[in-house]
């Protein structure tokens, strides 16, 4: 008995004879309301969103600018530290040869004062030497004495 009802509403419903390639009302109620909603899009939802990304795209070229900018000053920054970094090692290496040849002076005129100070002192022991030597001659005990000692003998005394 189930199938009959089933049977019966499936022959009510495909009673009418349509065509599904001619529009009917249902086809131009949609077509409207589609027109619509799309007209409703265009004027009030599109022009907001285009906007913000119109301005998206302002933005993004302004940073792209900013860091093209940014990246030229870096450049130069750069070009400029390594100028001045390159004055300043000339400079330092300067500084320390100048350093080195006042140091070597220095060395060599302490060396030339030290140099002459022994001169001076072995000039001084020469003559106090010949001095004591003129004195050991003076007398014939003196002659005698220096005599014997230079030869490994024993003095003879002059009386």
């Amino acid at each position: 008995m189930g199938d009959h009802g089933l049977t019966i509403l499936a022959a009510e419903e495909g009673g009418g004879q349509s065509n599904f390639l001619i529009p009917n009302g249902t086809f131009f109620f949609v077509l409207i309301i589609f027109l619509i909603v799309l007209g409703v899009i265009a004027k009030w939802v599109v022009p907001p969103i285009s906007r913000v990304l119109r301005e998206r795209d302002a933005m993004v070229q302004k940073t792209t600018e900013d860091n093209r900018r940014a990246a030229q000053l870096r450049d130069a920054a750069n070009a400029d530290y390594l100028k001045v970094m390159g004055t300043a090692r000339r400079e330092a290496t300067n500084v320390r040869e100048e350093a080195r040849a006042e140091g070597r002076k220095i060395v060599d005129d302490a060396k030339a004062r030290a140099n002459a100070e022994v001169s001076s002192v072995l000039q001084q022991a020469t003559e106090e030497l010949t001095e004591q030597s003129a004195r050991l001659f003076v007398s014939e005990e003196a002659r005698e004495g220096m005599m014997a000692f230079l030869q490994k003998r024993t003095p003879n005394w002059v009386d």
